[in-house]
C-alpha cells in the first residue's frame, strides 16, 4: 500500500463482520475476500512493517505467526472474546431492526447484528454509559450481561487489575472524543461495572490513569490497554504510523519503569479488518476462529528475534493469565487455548548459574500489560 497510501495518511474502511468473514474464508480457501468485500481490491493491500515501531519491537522480541482472533467478524465481538471467551446474548433484541436473516444454507438475506438466534455478533452499544447520544431508543440498546470475566475471575481471588481506554472520562462525562470507540469497552456491558457499581469505580479507568499508575508505583498486576481511536491504526479515521509509535511509546515507559524486569507485554489485535491472509484458521465452532491477526510478546524474558508458530488465538491470552495466577477458564475455549508460555526462556533475564524450577517459571512474571489495538483494523 505504501506507494499509492503513506502509513502517515488514511485508508479507506472495509467490511468486517460477523457473516462476511465466514464467507471470506469460505472453508479454509481463503478466496471470497474481495467478492465479500465493499471496498474491492483493498482488501488485497497490505503494509510491510519491518521498520515501522511495531515492527521493530517484533523483529527484537517475540513475533506470533499462527495467531488467530477468537471469533468471526469485527471489533465489538472480538473484544467480548478477550475478556469472557464469550459471545453475548440479546435473545429479545428487535427482530425487524436488529437481526439477520439466513437462508437455508446460511447464506444473508438480510445482514443484522444479531443473529437469529439472539447472540449480538456485530456492533451493538450497551445500555450502561457511554454510549452514542444518538440511539433513538432504549431497546436499541444491548441489556446486562452475566456471564464471568476474566476481570471477575482476578477479582474473586484478590489479583488487582484495571482496563485503561484512552478518552473513557471524557466518554462518561458525556462528551466523548470523536474517535471514541464505545463499543470497544466490553467490560462496561457487564452488570458487575454497569453504572455506579464497585467494579466500575475500581477497574474501569482512562489510559492516562495507566500512565500515573505506572509512575506511582501503583500498577495493577494485569492491565489491559485500550487506544483511543485516532491511535488504534484504524484505516478511514486513523493513520498506521501513529498508531504503532503510541504503541510503541506504551512499551517505552514500561521499558524504563521498576515494573520492567517482572513484566511480559502482549500487543494483540481485536481482528482482521477486512483484509486478506493466506492462513486457514482453524475450525472450532460456530462463533470462529477468524482471521489470522498478528501478536507480540514483549518482555525481559520473551525470546529474543523468535518467531513463535504455535497456535494461539485471543483467548490464549485469557489462559496465559489463567495458568500465571491459577484461575478457572471461563469457558470451553480458554480451557483448550494454547497459553502463550513458548514465547518465553525464562533462564535467559536470569543471573549467570541461576537456575529456576519449572514450577516458578510462571511466577516470575507478576506483571502484565495488554495492549488492544488494530493493525489497519476496522472496528465495526
Amino acid at each position: 500500500m505504501t506507494p499509492y497510501v503513506p502509513p502517515t495518511e488514511r485508508t479507506g474502511d472495509l467490511v468486517h463482520r460477523f457473516y462476511q468473514n465466514q464467507y471470506q474464508i469460505n472453508g479454509g480457501k481463503n478466496d471470497k475476500f474481495v467478492a465479500w468485500s465493499d471496498a474491492a481490491g483493498l482488501t488485497m493491500g497490505y503494509y510491510d512493517a519491518t521498520n515501522m515501531p511495531e515492527g521493530k519491537l517484533a523483529q527484537e522480541y517475540t513475533l506470533a505467526d499462527n495467531f488467530f482472533q477468537a471469533a468471526f467478524g469485527g471489533s465489538f465481538l472480538n473484544h467480548f472474546w478477550l475478556i469472557c471467551a464469550c459471545t453475548p446474548e440479546w435473545k429479545d433484541a428487535p427482530a425487524f431492526l436488529l437481526m439477520a436473516q439466513l437462508d437455508d444454507n446460511g447464506m444473508l438475506i438480510k445482514d443484522g447484528n444479531v443473529t437469529p438466534d439472539g447472540y449480538a455478533v456485530n456492533t451493538s452499544y450497551t445500555i450502561n454509559t457511554p454510549h452514542p447520544a444518538i440511539i433513538p431508543s432504549p431497546l436499541l440498546l444491548m441489556p446486562q450481561q452475566y456471564a464471568p470475566t476474566i476481570g471477575d475471575r482476578l477479582s474473586d481471588k484478590g489479583i488487582t487489575w484495571a482496563w485503561y481506554s484512552a478518552g473513557w472520562d471524557n466518554a462518561v462525562a458525556g462528551h466523548p472524543d470523536p474517535t471514541f470507540q464505545f463499543h470497544h469497552q466490553p467490560f462496561a456491558y457487564f452488570a458487575n461495572y454497569a453504572d455506579g457499581t464497585p467494579g466500575r469505580a475500581a477497574h474501569l479507568k482512562d489510559e492516562k490513569d495507566f500512565l500515573t499508575d505506572l509512575q506511582n508505583g501503583t500498577l495493577p498486576s494485569v492491565s489491559f490497554v485500550k487506544p483511543i481511536g485516532v491511535d488504534n491504526e484504524h484505516p478511514g479515521y486513523a493513520a498506521l504510523m501513529q498508531g504503532q509509535q503510541h504503541a510503541a511509546d506504551l512499551v517505552k515507559a514500561v521499558q524504563e519503569s521498576p515494573y520492567w524486569a517482572d513484566t511480559a507485554i502482549f500487543i494483540v489485535y481485536d481482528e482482521n479488518g477486512g483484509r486478506w491472509d493466506h492462513v486457514a484458521p482453524p475450525i472450532v465452532d460456530r462463533w470462529g476462529p477468524g482471521t489470522r491477526i498478528p501478536a507480540i510478546i514483549i518482555s525481559p524474558y520473551a525470546r529474543r528475534g523468535y518467531i513463535d508458530h504455535t497456535q494461539y488465538d485471543t483467548t490464549s491470552v485469557l489462559k496465559f493469565i489463567e495458568t500465571r495466577w491459577g484461575l478457572a477458564p471461563l469457558t470451553s475455549r480458554d480451557a483448550a487455548a494454547n497459553d502463550l508460555t513458548a514465547a518465553f526462556d525464562f533462564a535467559q533475564a536470569q543471573p549467570a548459574g541461576t537456575a529456576i524450577a519449572p514450577d516458578v517459571q510462571t511466577m516470575i512474571l507478576t506483571r502484565l500489560l495488554v495492549g488492544l489495538i488494530q493493525y489497519l483494523l476496522p472496528t465495526h
